[in-house]
């Protein structure tokens, strides 16, 4: 297995042009698709995640494997539904214990065909795919965004299109609003008709050429450097300010923190560090659940108390997220607990070190990249299968290098 030791430099000054949203590229080539067009988005993503969906979209899609994308899974099931023809799609180990139960009985009350291959309410999935009929769904409000996502993205291909009913708090509403902006620039007619009922039209899509900005999520990880590291400044190109992602709330979650952001007029935001932070802090992730990784890491190392609620999805995602940070924030010492299923606090409790620090990342990318920044204050530790970055930041160490850290295999 094949690890990075990661070491801090002394002083940062860097300028790093990040990868583009992974998000937004794998509406758009569904929404692409839809649209009847076989052109690409300019400057996609060139995560896994994004890279996956484009192959299976380019194959004749009669067995499809989307390997640990669940972005890919949940958007492409919906969208071969809505293609004639039989399709099976599959995934990684992990993947066939992520469930899709809500989403495929969504999908199977607008007429689709879609039989489980394993176990009851998970991938893998046979599809007979082909016209849905019938106008509503409904759902918890809670779940996924992407279930959500997905559903939207096939409405206007619905006779009378599709109304969209979701029950109770409404998780994730960041990502709902990116893909209904994302259909408008499509041409489709969707809205909110009350705080919780979205209604799609049947107007057909019409595809435009867009560019991808670059991604909020990515720049979380610089946030944290600066954060942790006082007289750093970090320049972050091709980041737009009013952004359709959610986690350009990152700019505000980190102003307590000591992170000041200056949006330049050419669209770089430039990171520096005020030398001041709040001693407890307390945030609902509610909408941006992938920051919450990165805060969990930062805080205690900056002794900053902290709980922070809304964080039910990260059970679900490419591991249980929760009980990850616990055990691998124990290393460092750091003892995190859990309250109920959606919070994570740390009240200043600490134990012995754990020597040599061995970070897992679970398969997970946002385990490896929220970790490596912790080396500017605990110093050299390594990071197992640091390969995972791919799936969303494939540049993460390369640009880690290029800020003067110091990454050997170990």
């Amino acid at each position: 297995m094949t690890s990075y030791s990661i070491v801090a430099p002394q002083k940062i000054e860097t300028t790093i042009d990040l990868p583009r949203s992974k998000s937004i590229s794998n509406r758009l080539l569904i929404l692409s698709q839809l649209a009847g067009s076989m052109q690409l988005p300019s400057k996609l993503s060139d995560s896994d995640d994004t890279d996956v969906m484009t192959t299976a979209l380019r194959s004749d899609m009669s067995h499809v494997d989307i390997g640990a994308a669940g972005t890919s899974m949940r958007f492409l099931t919906a969208y071969l539904a809505t293609k004639e023809g039989q399709h099976y799609i599959t995934g990684s180990e992990r993947m066939k214990q992520r469930p899709i139960a809500l989403l495929v009985d969504a999908l199977r009350s607008l007429g689709a065909r879609i039989e489980y291959t394993e176990k009851e309410g998970f991938p893998p999935l046979q599809i007979e795919g082909g016209s849905l009929r019938g106008n509503e769904v409904c759902l918890p409000g809670n779940v996924s965004s992407q279930y959500i996502s997905a559903l939207m993205m096939i409405g206007p291909t619905i006779s009378g299109g599709l109304r969209i009913r979701l029950e109770g708090e409404i998780g994730s509403r960041p990502y709902i609003e990116m893909t209904k902006e994302l259909m408008r620039m499509f041409g489709a007619e969707v809205g909110w008709t009350t705080e919780n009922i979205i209604e799609i039209g049947d107007k057909k899509y019409t595809y435009v050429q867009t560019e991808v900005e670059a991604d909020w999520s990515a720049a979380s990880y610089w946030y944290s450097v600066v954060a942790l590291c006082p007289g750093a400044v970090v320049r972050l190109q091709g980041l737009q300010k009013n952004s359709l992602q959610g986690d350009k709330e990152i700019a505000n979650i980190m102003r307590p923190l000591g992170v000041e952001s200056v949006f330049e007029t050419n669209g770089d935001v430039v990171l520096t560090h005020t030398g001041n932070s709040v001693v407890h802090y307390e945030i609902d992730f509610a909408s941006q659940p992938d920051l919450a990784q990165t805060l969990v890491c930062l805080c205690p190392v900056l002794g900053v108390r902290f709980k922070f609620t809304g964080l039910a999805s990260l059970r679900i995602k490419e591991t249980d997220r929760m009980m990850a940070l616990i055990d691998e924030m124990r290393k460092f010492g750091y003892v995190i607990k859990c309250n109920g299923v959606d919070t994570m606090m740390w009240d200043g409790e600490e134990t012995e070190r754990a020597e040599p620090i061995v970070i897992k990342t679970y398969k997970d990318h946002r385990m490896a990249m929220a970790f490596a920044p912790l080396s500017l204050r605990k110093g050299k530790f390594l990071i197992d299968e640091p390969s995972v970055v791919s799936k969303s930041y494939p540049t993460f160490w390369q640009d880690m290098a290029k800020a003067r850290f110091e990454i050997k295999e170990a």
